[in-house]
């Protein structure tokens, strides 16, 4: 095919795309230009009433202590906390170094994702939960689904094998299991900032190399 007709071809092409864009603008601004006044406060009310919902829920679930990454201290408390939330991510872990890297990044996404409950439990002391959810490995995350653990994160195997992962990189994994909301993108700005900013934060916390 000669230059001159493939160009023909391409800017027919171009002009058939910019066309269709078009048509469904058009389509979009009739449709708003057909609603009256009555249309328009109902789809008023009906947003107000998704927000007063949403409101609602976001109160619930820090009465419940959602937005927090807190310690249970006794395993018997572990029932009554998966019982009251419906998405649950629980740290299991011990006093070392891996499961402090696994902490910072728990703390940075209990903060963004305020539907879940993120919690942690010191494995040793939690023997009867340890044997029965199988916990061997440290750290591992029991990810709870309307009281039932659904899915487990154990060490950093899923997270590139090292502690270097980002926290994004463990906000998809999550996401994966639908724990936590995700609508695609990271609600986090930056994975090189958060990952520096955790191994930074965190050695100096401790210097346990375990």
């Amino acid at each position: 095919m000669e230059i001159p007709k493939v160009q023909e071809v391409i800017e027919k092409q171009v002009l058939t795309v910019a066309q269709a864009v078009e048509d469904k603008l058009d389509d979009e601004i009739h449709a708003l230009e057909r609603l009256d006044i009555d249309d328009l406060e109902v789809l008023r009310e009906r947003r107000l009433q998704q927000m007063k919902k949403l409101a609602e829920k976001r109160s619930r679930w820090v009465s419940l202590g959602h937005g927090e990454y807190s310690e249970i201290p006794f395993e018997k408390d572990f029932f009554s906390v998966v019982k009251a939330s419906d998405r649950v991510v629980c740290h299991f872990y011990r006093d070392n170094w891996p499961c402090k890297v696994m902490d910072k990044h728990l703390s940075i996404l209990a903060k963004q994702h305020i539907e879940t409950r993120f919690i942690k439990l010191n494995a040793e002391k939690s023997p009867f939960l340890a044997e029965k959810l199988k916990i061997v490995v440290l750290p591992t995350l029991a990810l709870i689904k309307n009281a039932k653990v659904d899915d487990y994160v154990v060490g950093f195997d899923q997270l590139g094998g090292t502690d270097e992962f980002s926290t994004e990189e463990l906000e998809e994994r999550l996401a994966k299991a639908q724990v936590i909301f995700f609508e695609g993108e990271s609600s986090l700005k930056s994975g090189a900032e958060t990952r520096r900013s955790v191994r930074q934060s965190t050695k100096a916390d401790s210097s346990d190399s375990e």
